[in-house]
Parts: C-alpha cells; sequence; structure tokens
C-alpha cells in the first residue's frame, strides 16, 4: 500500500482575507496595527531562528 510523503504533514488551511469593505475608518486603522505587530512578531522569530541556525551551523563546523 503507498502512501503520499504529503499526507505526513499537516496542512495550515489559509485564513480568508477580512472584508475590508464591511469596515470602518477606526476598523481598519486598528487592524493595520494588529497586522503590524504580528510581522514584527513573525521578523523576531526569523531572526531567533537565524541565530539559532548559525549557532548550530558553526558548533559542528568545528
Amino acid at each position: 500500500m503507498a502512501f503520499d510523503l504529503d499526507d505526513l504533514d499537516p496542512k495550515q488551511k489559509k485564513s480568508q482575507p477580512r472584508n475590508l469593505d464591511a469596515m470602518n475608518i477606526d476598523d481598519l486603522k486598528e487592524y493595520v496595527a494588529v497586522l503590524k505587530a504580528e510581522l514584527a512578531r513573525v521578523e523576531e522569530k526569523i531572526k531567533a531562528k537565524q541565530s539559532h541556525a548559525a549557532a548550530a551551523a558553526s558548533f559542528f563546523k568545528k
């Protein structure tokens, strides 16, 4: 019985874009602030993972 390796990785469903037409200006500004905060959080996580990867690479090169 064969199986597909893609079946082993859980797929994250992409969330649907929010309906911006239904939002007023204040809601849109708040949404932008939330998105900027999330972007900053993701960028920090990327930096941390790059740092860990570089440290591991340096350790194993010795």
